[in-house]
């Protein structure tokens, strides 16, 4: 059936688009697994209902046979696991070269809209659900174009728009994450809804501690170490928050041995999407140029994060993360085997080890070259990456030329 609309809440709605075919049963799952009362479908673009429901529930006279309100007599509520298989088509990523316009245009909107959700709050203030939830579309329509394209802008961070950039970045990296791991598409709106809201007691933080480029005294640092619970409380207060995105906020800063604040639970004493969040919201944060650091190379970051990984981050998560952003995460500065350097500009189709590159420096001659993309995966390339270079080492400057253009 063509599903034209889905009458109820946007709270209780399964999916970020209404208007669709619907063409597997899991979908249909999740529709009676929520609390929406009536769908219309669109016979003109899909089959209609089966003949004895079709019988039972009549549509009013006057409605058009093409729009008819059908309500389902069955309630399955199947059980969302987190390596639950998908059963939604495959959607093709385009080049990333494709995608950097509408990404950026949606980080404009996103810093914008984070600012003025964030201000609300602080004021006391509910939060418009129906914004986050269009900002949370907007996000995760660009993931699914391209992941990498809206994650890696998100990550170019001035002081000023630091801490709304960076709740834009984990949204996008817990959507990301979370359609790696195959799961539903309520589970993912939930996912990318917690990653915008994680940070949001960073509101109670003094700008002066915030911006800070020197070291914290103990009294700042408490008070940095507080924004998990004044974030939670604030959400609390707005009301019309889920669990999820509560959970979130009160445990990202939590580790799996326990080492985290502010309650040291560990393991299997945090949620799945505690867990996640806990992986998005420092990578993003160690690749990001801060007032006490310049950000980490995005491949070094993941290399770090690796030795951390069953400690501070669940093991099994973090492979999948790695899988979502890469090895060699887009803005990196590689060597290869000819001597050459090159900057990631987006993921291989085949292969982790085997991203889309653009060469612009010999190692040898230590001159730049004229810049030229190559593809480590595509059949007779013979160059491949042996590490990942620091820019420093080599005077480079602004590489972010490389990769942007």
């Amino acid at each position: 059936m063509y599903l034209q609309e889905l009458i109820g809440s946007w709270l209780n709605n399964p999916f970020w688009r209404t208007s669709r075919l619907l063409t597997h049963q899991q979908e249909i799952n999740d529709i009676l697994a929520s609390h929406i009362k009536f769908a219309v479908i669109d016979t003109s673009r899909g089959s209609d209902v089966a003949a004895s429901l079709n019988q039972a529930v009549q549509p009013e006279v006057g409605t058009k046979p093409e729009a008819q309100a059908i309500q389902p007599e069955i309630n399955i509520k199947p059980e969302a696991t987190r390596n639950a298989p998908t059963n939604e088509k495959v959607q093709i990523a385009i080049p990333i070269e494709a995608e950097f316009q509408r990404a950026a245009q949606i980080c404009a909107r996103s810093k914008s809209a984070v600012m003025s959700m964030f201000s609300e709050i602080r004021m006391g203030k509910a939060i418009r659900l129906e914004n986050a939830a269009s900002l949370v579309e907007d996000i995760s329509e660009s993931v699914n174009r391209n992941a990498s394209a809206l994650i890696t802008l998100a990550r170019l961070k001035n002081q000023d728009d630091y801490t709304y950039m960076h709740s834009v970045a984990v949204c996008a990296l817990m959507i990301a994450l979370a359609k790696q791991m195959d799961l539903t598409e309520a589970q993912i709106k939930e996912a990318g809804t917690a990653g915008l809201l994680h940070d949001i007691g960073k509101m109670s933080i003094d700008s002066f501690i915030l911006n800070k480029p020197g070291k914290l005294t103990d009294l700042e640092f408490e008070a940095v170490r507080r924004h998990p619970e004044e974030g939670h409380r604030y959400l609390l207060q707005a009301g019309g928050i889920s669990e999820i995105a509560l959970d979130v906020c009160l445990h990202h800063h939590e580790r799996v041995d326990g080492t985290g604040y502010p309650y040291h639970l560990r393991g299997e004493e945090l949620s799945l999407y505690a867990r996640m969040g806990a992986i998005c919201d420092v990578y993003d944060a160690i690749t990001s140029n801060r007032p006490y650091k310049a950000g980490w190379c995005p491949a070094d970051s993941i290399k770090k994060m690796a030795g951390w990984s069953g400690t501070h981050f669940d093991a099994e998560l973090f492979k999948a993360f790695v899988k979502t952003v890469g090895i060699y995460p887009v803005g990196t500065l590689v060597r290869l085997a000819s001597g050459r350097l090159a900057v990631v500009i987006d993921q291989g189709s085949k292969s982790l080890l085997a991203p889309r590159l653009r060469v612009f420096f010999s190692t040898k001659s230590n001159t730049y070259l004229p810049p030229v993309t190559i593809d480590l995966s595509a059949p007779g390339e013979q160059d491949k990456v042996v590490c990942f270079e620091n820019a420093e080492k080599w005077n480079l400057k602004e590489l972010e030329r490389f990769w942007r253009c």
